[in-house]
C-alpha cells in the first residue's frame, strides 16, 4: 500500500517591521506548489493592502464570533489587535499533501509549535523560520519608513521587535533579510531541503 503524501506547514515569523510579508510575496513567486495561508485580523487595513489576499481584515465581534467556533488554529491578541490562523484552509491543503506557507508573529509561532508538538496540526511536517534584519539600525529604519503607525507606536513596535529577537534559538532556520530575493530564495532552499528530508523519513 502506498505511503500517504505529508503537507510541510512552512512557519515564517520574525519582529515588526523585518519584511516578513515582502519576502513571503517573493517566495510564493519562487515557489509555485506553496500555498499562502491567509490569516485574520482586527487591525485596520493599510492603503497598500487587500481584503482577502492580504488578511482577512474582521471587527472584534467577527473574529470572536470565529474563534468560539474553533475556527482559528490560533489566535492572539499583538500591538492591540487580534490575530488568528484559520484551521480549515491549512488542514485541508496539509491532508492534500501541499506545502502551506504562513507568515505569522512570534506569539503565533509558539502556539502553532505547541500545537504541533501536542499532535493537533495531522498529516503534517512543520519547519519554523525566523527571519531577522542586519542591524537594529536596519529594523528601525523599516519602521519608520512605512509611515502606517504614528511615531509612539513605531518606538512601541521597535522595542517589541527588539525583544522578540531574543527567542530566534526556538526556531528550525534563521534566514537574514539583507536583500528580499536573496531571503526568499534562502527559504525555498530550505523548504527544498525539508520535503527531500520528508521522503526519506
Amino acid at each position: 500500500m502506498k505511503k500517504k503524501k505529508k503537507g510541510l506547514l512552512v512557519v515564517i515569523s520574525g519582529p515588526s517591521g523585518v519584511g516578513k510579508s515582502t519576502v513571503v510575496r517573493k517566495l510564493l513567486k519562487l515557489c509555485a506548489e506553496c500555498k499562502l495561508s491567509i490569516s485574520s485580523t482586527t487591525r485596520p487595513k493599510r492603503p497598500t493592502e487587500d481584503h482577502g489576499s492580504d488578511y482577512f481584515f474582521l471587527s472584534e465581534e467577527e473574529f470572536f464570533d470565529r474563534e468560539k467556533k474553533g475556527e482559528f488554529l490560533e489566535w492572539a491578541k499583538v500591538h492591540g489587535y487580534y490575530y488568528g490562523t484559520p484551521r480549515s484552509y491549512i488542514e485541508g491543503e496539509l491532508d492534500k499533501g501541499n506545502t502551506v506557507v504562513l507568515e505569522v508573529d512570534v506569539q503565533g509561532a509558539a502556539s502553532i509549535k505547541d500545537q504541533a508538538a501536542k499532535g493537533r496540526i495531522k498529516s503534517s511536517s512543520q519547519v519554523f523560520v525566523f527571519l531577522i534584519p542586519p542591524s537594529v539600525d536596519i529594523l528601525a529604519f523599516r519602521l519608520k519608513k512605512r509611515k502606517t503607525e504614528k511615531a509612539e507606536e513605531q518606538n512601541y513596535r521597535l522595542r517589541a521587535a527588539i525583544a522578540e529577537l531574543q527567542v530566534m534559538e526556538k526556531y528550525d532556520y534563521i534566514v537574514v533579510n539583507d536583500r528580499v530575493e536573496s531571503a526568499a530564495e534562502k527559504i525555498k532552499a530550505i523548504i527544498n531541503v525539508e520535503k527531500e528530508r520528508m521522503l526519506i523519513n
